[in-house]
């Protein structure tokens, strides 16, 4: 079993359930998924670009992502409908526990001037969204292979009802939240 799962299921759930007086363990609010989206704007300009985005996805997550696809031609941005302008990855599971103690341990320390990840970025229904400025902060990516240093955008989605279950359960997990 995960270490993060572990945790949840040992520390997080107990002082959750007192804290909300949850009267099943039903009740507490569990991580249901984490996705990550990383946007290609310049690869209307060069496909190859989106492969690139793919490969750097694929080694961050440990799973294929899906390239997104333009909804509507945006003529400002010289984008045609149906062009592949992203990809995204969806983890659950064990998958998702992994990436999580891998971005928490890992990648956030290695941030420049890291102080912690912003406690504003909830969405009202108990998500979270950080984004990050640079893909090379995970260690699967070597500096070297690297054709274009982008960003991306992780999504913790919770079965909280509010953001203050959301917070005190993505704390819970280890998120270095700032004070």
């Amino acid at each position: 079993m995960n270490r993060l799962k572990e945790k949840y299921l040992k520390e997080v759930v107990p002082s959750l359930k007192e804290k909300y007086n949850y009267k099943s363990i039903m009740e507490v609010p569990k991580l249901e998924k984490i996705v990550i989206n990383m946007g290609v704007g310049d690869a209307t300009g060069n496909s190859k670009l989106i492969e690139a985005a793919v490969n750097d996805l694929t080694k961050i997550a440990g799973q294929r992502p899906v390239v997104t696809k333009a909804k509507k031609s945006i003529a400002g941005f010289k984008v045609r409908e149906g062009q592949s302008i992203g990809c995204k990855v969806t983890l659950r599971g064990e998958n998702m526990y992994n990436f999580l103690d891998k971005l928490i341990a890992i990648a956030l320390p290695r941030v420049r001037d890291f102080r912690g990840v912003s406690p504003k970025a909830f969405d009202g229904r108990g998500n979270y969204t950080m984004g990050i400025k640079e893909q090379l902060i995970f260690s699967e990516i070597d500096y070297d292979d690297v054709v274009k240093v982008r960003g991306m955008d992780i999504v913790f989605v919770t079965t909280a009802k509010t953001n203050e279950e959301s917070f005190d359960l993505l704390d819970g997990l280890g998120i270095p939240f700032r004070k």
